[in-house]
């Protein structure tokens, strides 16, 4: 019998071909999700530089004050409801410090927890939640109540990522204090509120920085938000204990500057933006110094893979490509894949206008443009 060599190695390459082809088709998948109802808009505030010494005594009777714009009245949480007492605050800064007013409309104003580091959120309180390098990785929370209780603890990322609260994180330098206008813990009479003054040392602020940890500077931006915690009451004996029904106690209102649009605080990516300024102008603009909208669906795809609805995309083997197309986002020209590794996975998005590149881990820890 006489080979035909020739055909025999074309027949051969031709096998190869779709011995590769058909390896990779079943490495790679392509998936759509959507994500449209989860983008929010967060709140921005440009902080002024205080002028001159601040005194914290829950007032906001230092001078340094008057430059200093009220911010928009807090909201739902969800931003579906609007709390029947009004909440606002204001921010200065300078290279010590990062002061906060805030105001508290309150008809009966009670506390009972006086020991540092308690749950102090058991009672209607003041919280702070900041993250210097608009990560949603090691952000600090703050608590404060109308006896001037503080509670502040760090965590390294959100509960939804096995996130660690570490509780021994104390800021040594914060000042705080309380003024309230009306009677704290008599319910036989009705207040007006209650305002919380802080000072919180921009040292340990500055220990919570991506590298470069420098004090901030005219220009730079951080996330930040804040919660008012809100208890129904019951009166016990005249005196004021959280509201039960069945023996169990009704949930808490939470009131906020901006919107998370769900009922969880631990979402960074959705806090608001500061910048700091020296004196800002009447109704300048904040100008993000990040692609906020394409950072917000970073965030929104990972949060569908690493506990959504698309979490099964996890469980893809090591080498495994899925490439993702958005619903509802036609304007936006990304190119998204997810690749699985061998300890979860990394998303990566493409600006395919200037190349910009976004990724994202099982950790949730994001690396934008600015940061490579």
């Amino acid at each position: 019998m006489i080979y035909d060599f020739k055909n025999l190695s074309t027949l051969f390459e031709i096998l190869l071909i779709l011995i590769v082809l058909s390896s990779f088709s079943c490495n790679n998948q392509h998936v759509e999700i959507d994500i449209s109802g989860e983008l929010i808009n967060p709140r921005t505030y440009i902080i002024p530089r205080a002028d001159q010494s601040i005194k914290i005594d829950g007032k906001q009777e230092d001078l340094s004050w008057e430059n200093a714009p009220f911010t928009e009245d807090f909201i739902d949480i969800e931003g579906l409801k609007t709390p029947n007492q009004r909440t606002r605050l204001k921010m200065l800064w300078d290279e010590e410090f990062l002061y906060i007013y805030a105001h508290l409309e309150e008809k009966h104003i009670w506390a009972t927890l006086k020991n540092r580091d308690t749950i102090i959120f058991y009672n209607n309180d003041f919280e702070v939640f900041i993250s210097p390098s608009n990560s949603n990785h090691n952000y600090g929370e703050i608590e404060i109540n109308a006896l001037n209780t503080v509670w502040d603890l760090l965590l390294d990322r959100p509960y939804n990522t096995k996130g660690n609260p570490i509780f021994n994180w104390n800021l040594s330098e914060l000042k705080t204090a309380v003024h309230i206008e009306g009677t704290l813990n008599k319910p036989t009479d009705i207040d007006k509120y209650w305002s919380v003054e802080m000072a919180i040392p921009m040292k340990a602020l500055i220990e919570l920085k991506r590298s470069p940890r420098k004090k901030p500077v005219v220009g730079e931006q951080w996330r930040i938000n804040f919660s008012r915690v809100q208890w129904d009451h019951d009166l016990i004996g005249n005196r004021y204990y959280r509201k039960k029904e069945n023996g169990k106690y009704l949930r808490e209102n939470n009131w906020v500057w901006s919107t998370q649009g769900v009922i969880n605080m631990h979402l960074p990516e959705h806090w608001g933006y500061i910048e700091f300024a020296e004196s800002p102008k009447l109704n300048e603009h904040f100008i993000h110094n990040t692609n906020a909208e394409i950072e917000q669906i970073t965030y929104a795809l990972f949060r569908k893979i690493a506990y959504g609805d698309y979490k099964y995309l996890r469980e893809n083997l090591p080498g495994k490509i899925t490439s993702i197309q958005l619903k509802g986002l036609d304007n936006q020209k990304l190119k998204i894949t997810l690749l699985n590794s061998y300890t979860g996975f990394d998303l990566e998005l493409v600006d395919q206008h200037n190349g910009a590149k976004y990724t994202i881990d099982e950790r949730g820890y994001l690396n934008r443009p600015k940061d490579r």
